[in-house]
């Protein structure tokens, strides 16, 4: 199985994990806020329907697609979520979950036949078949967290944050570019561990910047799902911590990322029994 296949594959399965998830809500639940800012399980599922249909125009039609970028370009901070509430307001959660399943359908198929070599234009640099399909599962599985963390529901890491967390290593230098930064000319090395105790390493070994900790740990800071502190992500060396502090695996301007969470309150002394006879 070739590489493009691969992502391709893991971007359904991905894709199917959530559907599984928000497919037999009841109406209601759609309305639950999630952890973005003013974003319900409505407004995560129509971000996807919508983000899988500017990249199946961005590859079926390259000229059209320039016209989302100026649109982009014009709002860089509100666009999309001016789509989001657009697509909410405008269709019922059943019409919602249909749309995304049918785009992502769509795309998963212009993906699969596109020939070797292709690249397709974005909102960053242009991106191959097996980057844009890793880009789509990225963004499902980040948004998919959001809908978990909102349900209360827990969901296992798989082998498919491999791809989560490449792209976040590979985002590197964007993530100092869109803050007006220049990058370390240096690569860093990065060692992750999965749950089953296997190390994923990128970046020569030798290198003096160094991140480790757990691979579900690092997805969840590239993708800006969990603040820095909340997270077993270490980093040793100046450049490296901070780019801890701005990483990201997203195209676009930086996000704001998600608060620490709060500590818990201490509880409050349980009072003493009263005395037989005391109405207290």
């Amino acid at each position: 199985m070739s590489a493009v296949v691969a992502v391709i594959n893991d971007l359904r399965e991905e894709s199917d994990e959530l559907d599984a998830l928000v497919g037999g809500l009841e109406p209601l639940a759609w309305r639950c806020p999630t952890p973005a800012e003013r974003w319900t399980v409505a407004h995560q599922i129509a971000h996807l329907g919508w983000t899988d249909e500017v990249a199946l125009l961005a590859a079926t039609d390259p000229d059209r697609f320039g016209d989302e970028v100026a649109r982009a370009l014009a709002a860089p901070e509100s666009f999309v979520d001016e789509a989001a509430d657009a697509l909410v307001a405008a269709h019922a959660p059943d019409a919602l979950l249909a749309r995304w399943r049918e785009g992502r359908q769509r795309l998963d198929q212009v993906l699969g036949d596109a020939p070797a070599g292709t690249r397709i234009p974005w909102y960053g640099p242009p991106m191959s078949i097996a980057s844009m399909a890793t880009a789509r599962l990225m963004e499902t599985w980040a948004h998919g967290q959001d809908i978990a963390d909102a349900l209360g529901a827990t969901r296992a890491p798989t082998a498919r944050l491999r791809h989560v967390a490449r792209i976040g290593v590979r985002a590197r230098d964007y993530a100092y570019a869109v803050r007006g930064i220049t990058a370390p000319e240096e690569e860093f090395r990065v060692e992750l561990h999965t749950p089953d105790g296997e190390m994923i390493a990128y970046g020569p070994e030798s290198a003096a910047q160094r991140v480790t900790g757990p691979l579900l740990d690092f997805c969840l800071l590239v993708t800006q799902r969990a603040h820095r502190s909340d997270l077993a992500v270490t980093a040793e060396g100046h450049d490296a911590d901070q780019w801890l502090s701005i990483a990201q695996a997203f195209a676009g301007p930086p996000g704001p990322g998600r608060p620490p969470r709060p500590e818990r309150a201490p509880r409050p002394p349980r009072p003493e029994r009263a005395e037989q006879g005391d109405r207290r």
